[in-house]
């Protein structure tokens, strides 16, 4: 009989289960003609000896971890995978590693010891009568199946009863999901939940579900994710992705009412002002933040303890603190409860994070440093703060690991002399040009990671390895329009969940069409085009706690180090295309991070004055962000005498570039700033802040 789960097992599908540099391994060892000699029993048990006396089988109806093999290996060998991939040369010599051949599904391909006739097809474990298609051919449409055919009673049997008894309990307080079905681009369907990412690597083959979450986690996840497409398939059938609610209701009560607070804390520092916020504030604050936390309300939990820092910073001057970053988080908050409580599209457990899980840790992982950032107040003495990106491919998505240190007394830390700084095992900048395999890491809501001590607890930073252009489409950006149309179609930022590293990618350069210094706004700006020739800007202002950053950019865009290949950075859209923030770039066979390269930024940069100024429509637009950021600094009941007509004019020139609605939302504010302002005041300006906050996103 064929082993179809083995046939269908790609190298990627195969690093996921292991990792991928067992694959390699046993690739070569493939290559060389090292590998075992497959025999297929009749029971589909596919078994090989080495050379060396070695044995490995492969008992059929199950995955990889049901593999024995009489080497020292406690887990997963590469005797296994290599078996794996030996079958599946044999299978077709002409076939490459991870395509099926032709041939039809139950049959044993020619070529292997124990072949028997084609048989009837064979059913998959869990699915009484289920006949699965036979493998995809290489180049062939994607298999159509979907994870929602698994029946309770093969999930039961899969995780055991206590497991799929919690799973159960989950599903009737609800979770959310998103669910992704197969593309040509990525073949294996999978769902995003709050804990995890689930995908199922094999067509209608349970044995074969990864996770990237510790193994205790998945067994109750996995029929989360199984519940999860069935629902996709009841109500999206046609979507290739959904993002629905499952089981559950709308906002409870008890979510509505911790929100309560919150708002009511923002209105209070929008009438007194920012700049009238004591220490009295903070026990308000800690209530607030306590009751969010029981409710399980993620994202407004996220978004009160960012605007506590931003209290905080301002308090101790430091530099920390913007008054626009405080505005936009008071017009989050109740964003969010709007979205919750109205008729959005989203469910309100999407827009509030109450399905979100405080933390979990993962099980191994390998992630690829995309880079890093490095900010910090310009005081000698301020704290500075690195954020490393780092790419999962298995699960196509980037968290994010934060380290601080606090500068010594008169010897600010500039990023060339971070980047000797430890973190994880490891110095900043191996870690921040490498990749990293880690047993120990424990990834938040807001994916972010941190790295946990104990025993057995261990993290391997690797040098860099080129990985990049092995990358998924959805962490690889090669098509520059498609990734500007896709940024087009998300919610706006202030209801999206809150995750750190969510617009951070890598984009393929086809060419760099050129490099420019505009000294009057101290920024480089490169212009960068894909394959396809859709053009992009690359844009970079100087800091002082990165004075070589600028230096180390220009030099890799302009070939110093070899032909540009990749740039990493924050991506964000605008009416004139993509802009990327970066954080390193690949040229030629080496990697520069450019918040960490050394030098005091002394290179003269060519000058270029033609670079592109914001147009009559974003000045607009921010000019009446800051004027609400003032306002909300100096608190409506302090407001300015002048303050009043300005809004006036602002809404003159919004207005004149065509956003009349805008306009007309600064001007109801003015009419509310009355010798009292008082909630109605309020509300007007979370009103108009919302607005042009959503304005902005869409520029």
């Amino acid at each position: 009989m064929s082993r179809a789960d083995l046939l269908a097992l790609t190298p990627d599908a195969l690093a996921a289960l292991t990792n991928r540099g067992l694959v390699k391994r046993a690739t070569r060892e493939v290559d060389d003609g090292a590998g075992p000699t497959p025999v297929v029993g009749a029971d589909g048990m596919v078994s090989g000896e080495y050379a060396d006396g070695v044995r490995v089988a492969l008992p059929a109806g199950a995955g990889l971890e049901a593999a024995t093999c009489t080497c020292a290996a406690t887990a997963t060998c590469r005797h296994v995978v290599a078996l794996v991939l030996t079958y599946q040369r044999l299978a077709d010599p002409g076939t490459p590693t991870g395509a099926a051949p032709p041939g039809p599904p139950g049959a044993t391909p020619p070529g292997l010891p124990g072949a028997t006739p084609p048989g009837p097809p064979h059913a998959p474990p869990g699915l009484p009568g289920a006949t699965p298609p036979g493998p995809p051919q290489a180049g062939s449409p994607v298999t159509v199946c979907s994870p929602g055919e698994f029946t309770d009673d093969a999930l039961r049997g899969l995780v055991g009863a206590r497991a799929f008894e919690a799973a159960r309990r989950t599903l009737r307080a609800g979770f959310t999901a998103r669910v992704r079905r197969p593309t040509a681009v990525d073949p294996v369907p999978s769902v995003e939940l709050a804990a995890c990412y689930v995908r199922f690597l094999v067509p209608h083959e349970l044995a074969y579900v990864h996770t990237d979450a510790t193994d205790v986690a998945a067994d109750r996840l996995v029929p989360l994710a199984v519940w999860a497409f069935r629902a996709a398939d009841e109500r999206a059938p046609d979507a290739p992705e959904a993002l629905l609610e499952v089981g559950g209701g709308r906002v409870a009560p008890r979510s509505d009412a911790a929100l309560g607070p919150a708002l009511a804390l923002t209105e209070e520092i929008l009438l007194d002002g920012v700049v009238h916020t004591g220490t009295a504030l903070a026990a308000t604050i800690a209530h607030v933040r306590r009751d969010l936390d029981a409710a399980n309300l993620r994202w407004p939990l996220l978004a009160v303890e960012e605007l506590a820092d931003q209290l905080a910073a301002y308090r101790s001057r430091s530099a920390r603190y913007r008054p626009e970053a405080t505005a936009a988080l008071i017009a989050e908050l109740h964003a969010r409860h709007r979205a919750a409580t109205g008729r959005a599209a989203h469910p309100p457990a999407w827009t509030l994070g109450t399905r979100e899980a405080a933390s979990t840790p993962l099980r191994q992982v390998r992630l690829v440093s995309l880079g890093c950032r490095v900010s910090g107040g310009a005081g000698p003495d301020e704290e500075r703060v690195a954020d490393v990106y780092l790419a999962h491919p298995e699960t196509a998505s980037v968290l994010m690991l934060r380290q601080g240190w606090k500068a010594s007394e008169g010897h600010p830390l500039t990023g060339g002399e971070l980047s000797r700084k430890r973190v994880g095992g490891a110095t900043l900048g191996a870690l921040s040009a490498g990749s990293m395999i880690s047993g120990s890491a424990v990834r938040s809501a807001s994916r972010t990671v941190r790295l946990v001590g104990g025993r057995g607890a261990r993290s391997t930073v690797l040098p860099f390895g080129d990985g990049w252009g092995e990358l998924p489409p959805a962490l690889l950006v090669r098509d520059l329009a498609e990734q500007y149309r896709a940024m087009g179609e998300l919610a706006p930022r202030l209801v999206r969940p809150r995750v750190a590293a969510e617009f951070v990618r890598a984009v393929a350069i086809g060419r760099v069409c050129s490099v420019g210094y505009l000294p009057g706004d101290q920024r480089l700006t490169t212009v960068i085009e894909d394959e396809a020739g859709t053009r992009a800007t690359v844009s970079a202002s100087y800091r002082s706690v990165c004075p070589g950053a600028l230096d180390a950019l220009a030099d890799a865009l302009n070939g110093v180090h070899g032909r540009p290949r990749y740039v990493s950075g924050i991506l964000r859209r605008t009416r004139g295309g993509i802009v990327v923030d970066p954080l390193a770039v690949v040229a030629g066979s080496d990697l520069i991070v450019v918040d960490l390269a050394p030098g005091g930024g002394s290179t003269a940069l060519d000058a270029d004055e033609s670079t592109r100024r914001p147009d009559p429509v974003e000045a607009a637009v921010g000019a009446a962000l800051s004027l609400l950021a003032e306002a909300a600094h100096h608190g409506l009941r302090q407001a300015p005498v002048a303050l009043p007509g300005r809004l006036a004019e602002a809404a003159s020139a919004l207005a004149r570039s065509g956003l009349p609605r805008a306009g007309a939302c600064l001007d109801a504010l003015a009419a509310a700033l009355g010798a009292e302002p008082g909630g109605a005041a309020a509300v007007a300006w979370v009103e108009a802040q919302i607005r042009l906050d959503v304005t902005d996103e869409c520029l």
